[in-house]
């Protein structure tokens, strides 16, 4: 009972959700917990049945004796069918390597992400502030800047292209 208690208390949705799980990892989740509490409702329905038949309470009931007699042969009879259950069980372990294999993935790439993450916070932390960089600290950055800026020169252009639409035109004259 205790561990029904706890399934209850369970919020799937913000386990799956915190675990970052894919959409189908998270479907077949839900349809397994689904099934699994289908075959609990079913198994404590049947096991709360009576499993005996009182055959002298049919006869009694019935005139036909034979029929008692002969549903009672089939009762003692009966041998129920054993299921082979090795397929489904490889099934299951096959969806279980399928699982913990995407899992292992899912994990590693939070984790290459995560490192990135950290390291692209580290470089904002480590930065210096915008107004403190030079032009030439920014040219050393990015080389294409400073091969644009000296093509512009050589041609004779002393305007960037777009911006006076961009950020209109200063010039009091």
């Amino acid at each position: 009972m205790a561990s029904k208690a706890a399934a209850v208390a369970v919020d799937f949705s913000r386990i799956y959700s915190s675990l970052g799980l894919g959409k189908e990892t998270v479907s077949a989740l839900q349809a397994f917990r689904k099934r699994h509490s289908e075959a609990q409702r079913l198994n404590h329905v049947y096991a709360n049945q009576p499993t005996t038949i009182n055959f002298d309470h049919y006869r009694s009931v019935l005139k036909n004796q034979a029929i008692v007699d002969e549903a009672e042969k089939t009762l003692k009879e009966f041998k129920p069918v054993t299921y082979d259950v090795n397929a489904h069980i490889k099934a299951i372990e096959t969806f279980e390597a399928k699982a913990v294999a995407k899992a292992q993935e899912t994990e590693q790439k939070v984790d290459a992400e995560i490192k990135q993450l950290q390291e692209t916070l580290k470089n904002i932390e480590d930065a210096r502030p915008f107004d403190q960089l030079t032009a030439d600290e920014v040219g050393a950055a990015h080389p294409r800047i400073v091969e644009t800026v000296e093509t512009m020169l050589k041609k004779g252009k002393w305007t960037v292209p777009g911006y006076k639409e961009k950020f209109g035109d200063l010039n009091l004259m």
